[in-house]
């Protein structure tokens, strides 16, 4: 049973890191072909946005439901099933495919959107279809299945093995374990050493030449901290509030909210050049190595773009379009802070934003740390994330991705063992 249950987890990572790549290239020419498609018919955004942002959504509601938004929301739910027949409903091979190819519609039509989280969300389903397979008995080995999984996802995604590791521990793991000892961040460490050394290091972001070089400099902690904080947890607050809101009438008119909200994206989109459709990594790559320069309303309305996305349900994560918006935050801040170079503004803004956001401080520091490759300000990004965590749950008391699991919960308490649907 051990070199068993061990080769399933080896065969695992192989197909998630596999499927990963070939998510991560299917999704970048689905953002350029939208690109060209404006670029070549820039008046046909209006038609082409709302339309795909409708087809998305009705074939999510129609063939794959469990499929809609990040993904992370279902794989944190399926630790709370209580068998495969709950699981099942919220994590599939089928799921897996409806993700990827819904998700492919939204980023054709514009959608500022990441892949990121429906990455861990196709990891957790490719794990736990392999453990079906292999027919464990053991439900907690079930779901280390599910966790490694969605770790799993998350590394091959960013090609950052450290903070899939942290980002297990720190969110995906809240329900089992709320503090975390010295020796098991010690194992966590460890381990992403081994994990980094055999999948090979490449920085998703490049390298940027970010420090604090005087005492003054730090003035720029505590305004990143504050500003990711505040945007980051009124974001949160918004979705958590609006879904709930527009519940009902996303249930009555889902295609038409959806249509809605893909005009105001494309508005956004036609304002803003084009600069807050897609995930927002060449924004944020370009603002890092100096070769964009997107405007000082770049943060805004990408802000405003991927909230208008995410509120659709169609399938999409949060990952990278919040470290684009925070990567304007940070360039928006750099006058204030004349002692501190652009690129250190722009990686502080990063941590501090996606911390407000998904309340993952941890996670967040490690994994701007990694895409980056520089280890010389992750005390300055500890300290950013931390202050932005602090101000983010003065806004939104509960962290988001725990917020947008409880539908999914509330569906397995209300069926019960083996009646989920």
């Amino acid at each position: 049973m051990v070199w068993q249950a061990r080769a399933v987890f080896w065969c695992g990572a192989i197909a998630v890191g596999l499927v990963a790549v070939v998510f991560a290239d299917a999704c970048g020419w689905a953002i350029r072909y939208h690109d060209k498609m404006i670029v070549r018919w820039p008046l046909a955004a209006p038609f082409i946005t709302p339309f795909g942002f409708a087809a998305a959504v009705y074939l999510t509601r129609r063939f794959s439901p469990a499929a809609k938004g990040s993904g992370i929301p279902q794989a944190i739910a399926a630790l709370a099933a209580a068998d495969d027949i709950q699981r099942s409903r919220l994590l599939s091979l089928r799921i897996a495919a409806g993700k990827i190819a819904l998700m492919l519609v939204g980023l054709l039509s514009g959608a500022s959107i990441g892949r990121e989280g429906p990455t861990v969300h196709i990891g957790a389903s490719i794990m736990d279809a392999l453990g079906r397979f292999a027919h464990f008995p053991s439900e907690q080995l079930r779901r280390g299945l599910v966790l490694a999984g969605g770790a799993a996802g998350l590394a091959a995604a960013f090609n950052t093995p450290i903070a899939g590791i942290v980002f297990a521990v720190e969110e995906m793991a809240r329900s089992f374990e709320e503090r975390t000892t010295g020796t098991l961040i010690t194992a966590v460490v460890l381990a992403g050493v081994v994990a980094t050394g055999l999948l090979g290091n490449y920085t998703y972001f490049g390298v940027a030449n970010a420090h604090l070089l005087t005492w003054r400099a730090w003035i720029a902690v505590p305004l990143c901290g504050v500003s990711g904080g505040l945007l980051g947890g009124l974001f949160a607050r918004i979705l958590v509030r609006g879904s709930d809101l527009l519940a009902p009438l996303s249930t009555r008119k889902a295609v038409f909210m959806a249509a809605s909200l893909g005009l105001i994206v494309s508005a956004l989109g036609l304002v803003s050049h084009g600069a807050t459709y897609g995930s927002g990594y060449e924004q944020a790559h370009g603002l890092l190595t100096g070769e964009v320069s997107p405007g000082l309303l770049f943060p805004i309305l990408k802000w405003l773009a991927t909230l208008a996305s995410y509120l659709t349900g169609m399938p999409g994560g949060l990952f990278s379009p919040s470290l684009s918006t925070g990567a304007g935050i940070g360039a928006a801040l750099s006058p204030l802070v004349p002692q501190t170079s652009l690129a250190t503004m722009i990686v502080l803004g990063m941590v501090g934003y996606f911390t407000g956001v998904t309340q993952s401080p941890l996670t967040g520091a490690v994994i701007v740390m990694e895409m980056v490759d520089d280890h010389s300000l992750i005390l300055p990004m500890l300290a950013t994330c931390f202050l932005a965590l602090g101000v983010s749950r003065l806004l939104c008391k509960e962290p988001l991705y725990r917020a947008l699991a409880k539908p999914f919960l509330r569906q397995i308490d209300q069926a019960g063992p083996g009646r989920l649907g």
